[in-house]
């Protein structure tokens, strides 16, 4: 049984026998998109955590792609009637949205076991556990037998727009220099099943011989990664022209 996004109006901190519950099936999966309080923030979700499974993308509250002025939204790629009501409920409807694309990449839509969304932005809930990761939407119940606790959270991030799915990727980057510089650093990784855009890994002030660490959540399923392309920029005219090597 898999919860899209289940209502929090009237439903929020009821008891079981009113509202879905891991007791309604033999495997319960829930995905929580418009998590935020109905009062003040219009938040039709349920935060709470109701199934085997629960996966908060992006955190659960605010959907990439959702923050769009009006115009551009109700407008939208997928016509009027689509954009009106994304206009309306575009966090509450990301859910159904992501459940349809996750049929699409049975492979895509990990989620992390993680105690926050502020935990999964850090390295401390990467990579996956030897028991690997759940697959949020359609394939989740092939993780069931491997629950090990009462309620799972599970974090992950989505695509601004269709399609939805993307996959995450540790970096680990050392400088190499002879000055502190300030600037950025972009990376782009090849793969057998792909190549990704640039990514933002680092802003400010780059170290030689320091070691940052980043995520990229790629577009793309890399397979094995064959090739990084580094490009650094300091966003100003520097006479001794600077090189830093990675």
């Amino acid at each position: 049984l898999s919860g899209l996004d289940p209502a929090q109006p009237y439903f929020q901190d009821t008891p079981i026998e009113v509202r879905l519950d891991k007791s309604d099936a033999e495997f319960v999966d829930v995905i929580h998109t418009d998590s935020a309080p109905t009062i003040p923030y219009l938040g039709f979700g349920m935060s709470t955590a109701l199934g085997h499974l629960d996966f908060y993308p992006n955190g659960g509250v605010q959907m990439p792609g959702c923050g769009k002025n009006p115009v551009s939204q109700i407008v939208d790629l997928d016509g009027i009637w689509e954009g009106t009501r994304d206009f309306v409920a575009c966090n509450h409807l990301r859910s159904y949205k992501y459940y349809s694309d996750s049929i699409i990449y049975p492979d895509g839509f990990l989620g992390y076991s993680c105690a926050s969304y502020d935990v999964f932005e850090t390295e401390r809930c990467f990579p996956c556990p030897r028991e690997g990761c759940p697959n949020m939407g359609h394939f989740a119940d092939k993780f069931k037998g491997k629950i090990q606790n009462d309620f799972q959270k599970l974090y992950l991030n989505t695509g601004e727009a269709k399609d939805f799915a993307l996959w995450r990727y540790k970096v680990t980057m050392t400088l190499s220099g002879k000055h502190k510089v300030k600037g950025y650093v972009n990376i782009a990784l090849y793969g057998s099943g792909g190549n990704t855009r640039q990514h933002q890994i680092l802003e400010g002030s780059l170290q030689p011989d320091n070691t940052y660490i980043s995520f990229i959540d790629a577009e793309v399923n890399l397979g094995t990664v064959t090739k990084v392309k580094f490009l650094w920029n300091n966003n100003m005219l520097n006479p001794t022209r600077p090189k830093i090597g990675a």
